[in-house]
């Protein structure tokens, strides 16, 4: 049992003894006790101040004796403060608290629920590689799907391309028409960076046309309605609904380049899936749904014959399901999705990673799904995120000014390569294969931390400089941290065994802190999972590793010379490596060893 849960126990029977209440759950408020305060744990006595009929200190005290007198095993003293219950626990408990945790492998996670929930990240388009803003959608969606399966959730994550459409028909028409038979082999280019390269040419083409019609009079609307481009790039979409075996085939080659280049990014990242459903075959699924509505009354046909839903007594508005040359549009798409994922899956949970942008879109989608009789229309959760904006502006995938996220991610381990070699004793012995994957680490770990650190809602300003920093709340000093950690626990392993720790000596206020931060750990993990914030991890984690930097500063382990103390610190050690290992591997940072 944790300390909240004993005390809590505690409490509401002295407060029925010593008041005649039954305590709810709710009116036990502990907190961790202020650094200007003697003890480990408050107790807020206010809830109890009316029954009592006598002034909060007074109650706080009395509540202390009582406690005091009946847990004298648990409690070693107190301080009343008005209406808060300053308690000391005794050394004994700590202690056997660090035990317990290092005797538990999985120390954090939380009993399986057997409930399974679906987490869709990613989305990405096969017109242009992944780029900074897909890297702070993975990297959230892993982490909250880590998170949750530690919660105790089976967790299936998903990814839904959309291969299809307009964009897609873009880059393909630029390749016909400027590509003179570029492969990736014969440029050397991943197949995602290739097919970008030809959806930002397009753009450049379209613009062109659009310039020279408006300048020979048309209006700018009509010139972007009816620019050659965009016209031929609609004409292929329609050959492609229709099945056009020639425009088809020409999709499947340039599709699969892309894959293979998202699936190296994927690797990298360090992501995955378990299931990845394409729009190509999930948007008749869609149409079927949508013209099953169209007959039921549901939705309603416009003279051009597009299908529209009508959302204003939802307090939304019209929304349209397919264009009036038949084609699909995204709602449709994700209508036809979610069917399929609850054939799939025993569903109790979905759950959309995606950015803030789409919160009115989800709003309808939830609304259609329920509209059209299933049960989980309602239940959907929309991971609302903010974006990642830049010190020089927001990213344009049609103008080529987008962040690459293959391009980042060199810049980052180049950049953790280059810190390191200022750090040559640290790394002497090791060869240039293990600098190499250190460097890796580092640099990765700085950007997912840097990146996962902030409130997931907000929106985020990214500055590779400020993340790759060895000090401050950023990856590489939890990382280094742990790294320090490992080297006192090599040494300690070279110079001579463990010593018992024995349950009746005395802790240092260093030690007390960092043993009851790691008691927080499993409560931590909790949270997150409730608040679906992989920010509440970071947050532990670095308050973690300050608490032991600031042990390790203060107090000798391999130098002391009390074995029983310096077993202590280093059992201490080594559950906090443990943990921040644990807490490290929920937002998805590999932690090495040395650096």
């Amino acid at each position: 049992m944790t300390l909240e849960s004993i005390l809590s126990q505690q409490v509401k029977a002295a407060v029925k003894e010593l008041y005649g209440i039954e305590a709810a759950d709710s009116m036990i408020q502990l907190q961790k006790t202020r650094p200007e305060f003697e003890g480990n744990i408050t107790l807020v006595v206010f809830p109890f101040v009316k029954a009592a009929r006598k002034a909060p200190a007074q109650v706080a005290a009395e509540i202390g004796e009582k406690l005091k007198a009946d847990s004298s095993q648990l409690i070693a003293k107190y301080n009343a403060v008005q209406g808060f219950l300053n308690l000391v626990i005794n050394d004994a408990f700590w202690i056997k608290q660090l035990e317990a945790i290092d005797a538990d492998e999985n120390y954090g996670k939380q009993p399986a629920r057997n409930q399974l929930m679906m987490v869709e990240y990613s989305s990405p388009n096969t017109n242009k590689p992944l780029h900074l803003g897909h890297v702070r959608n993975n990297l959230l969606g892993w982490s909250i799907a880590q998170i949750q399966e530690a919660n105790g959730w089976k967790v299936v994550k998903t990814n839904i391309v959309n291969d299809r459409g307009i964009h897609i028909c873009k880059s393909m028409l630029a390749w016909q028409k400027f590509g003179n038979g570029e492969t990736p082999e014969s440029s050397g280019k991943k197949g995602d960076h290739l097919i970008g390269d030809y959806y930002v040419r397009f753009d450049k083409e379209y613009r062109k046309q659009v310039a020279e019609m408006v300048a020979n009079g048309t209006d700018e609307e009509t010139a972007k309605r009816e620019a050659p481009l965009m016209k031929e790039a609609q004409e292929m979409l329609l050959k492609w609904e229709q099945g056009d075996n020639e425009v088809r085939d020409l999709w499947a080659k340039m599709n699969s380049w892309v894959y293979a280049g998202f699936d190296e990014t994927y690797k990298r990242l360090g992501v995955a899936f378990d299931k990845i459903y394409y729009e190509s075959n999930t948007y008749l699924e869609g149409k079927s749904e949508v013209e099953k509505g169209l007959a039921a009354g549901q939705f309603y046909r416009r003279e051009d014959g597009s299908v529209w839903a009508d959302l204003t007594k939802d307090g939304l508005d019209e929304k349209l399901l397919l264009r009036s040359d038949g084609t699909s549009v995204y709602m449709t798409q994700d209508i036809g999705t979610a069917k399929l994922r609850f054939q799939d899956y025993p569903i109790d949970k979905m759950v959309y990673v995606v950015g803030n942008e789409q919160e009115y879109h989800f709003k309808v989608l939830s609304i259609l799904l329920d509209r059209l009789g299933f049960p989980f229309g309602k239940e959907l959760v929309h991971f609302s995120y903010g974006m990642v904006e830049l010190p020089n502006g927001k990213m344009k995938s049609r103008e080529g000014t987008v962040v690459d996220a293959d391009d980042l991610m060199d810049k980052m381990v180049e950049d953790a390569r280059e810190i390191s070699k200022d750090k040559v004793n640290t790394l002497q012995g090791i060869t240039e294969a293990e600098a190499n994957e250190i460097a890796r680490k580092v640099g990765l770990g700085a950007l997912k931390y840097f990146i996962l650190k902030v409130d997931p809602r907000k929106n985020m300003l990214f500055n590779p400089e400020e993340s790759i920093d060895f000090n401050g709340n950023t990856g590489p000093f939890i990382q280094y941290t742990y790294a320090r950690i490992q080297s006192v626990l090599r040494k300690a392993a070279s110079e001579s065994p463990n010593t018992d720790v024995p349950e009746s000596r005395t802790l240092e206020d260093k030690e007390h802190a960092l043993i009851q931060r790691l008691t927080e750990y499993p409560s931590i993990v909790r949270q997150a999972g409730d608040d679906f914030s992989p920010a509440v991890i970071c947050n532990y984690a670095y308050a973690l590793a300050c608490d032991f930097n600031s042990f390790y500063h203060d107090l000798t382990i391999l130098n002391e010379p009390d074995a029983a103390k310096r077993a202590l610190r280093l059992l201490l050690a080594k559950n906090v490596a443990k943990v921040i290992r644990s807490a490290m591997n929920l937002l998805g940072i590999e932690v090495p060893d040395r650096m």
